[in-house]
């Protein structure tokens, strides 16, 4: 039996969830800038396929890599880790 390949994960915030079965993910990362040295945000928005509608607006949640399911669904969700306040 072979195993599966390790999949990228991503943790970030829902910023949509209006579309059917499909959330709008707002994941952020902070890198060092390589010519003044100042710590810098850059935020990337991913579209993650919601089979069952848990995650809403605002939640934190946790998506995972896997075969394209649209156009620009190239994640799914695996958890919702907070939900919003």
């Amino acid at each position: 039996m072979t195993e599966r390949n390790l999949r990228k994960e991503r943790t970030g915030k829902v910023t949509s969830n209006r579309m059917t079965k499909t959330i709008v993910v707002a994941v952020e990362r902070k890198f060092k800038d390589p010519f003044y040295g100042k710590v810098v945000k850059r935020t990337s928005k991913l579209m993650a396929h919601d089979e069952k509608s848990e995650a809403k607006e605002g939640d934190t949640v946790r998506i995972v890599e896997t075969r394209p399911l649209s156009k620009c669904k190239r994640w799914r969700l695996d958890g919702v880790i907070s939900k919003a306040k």
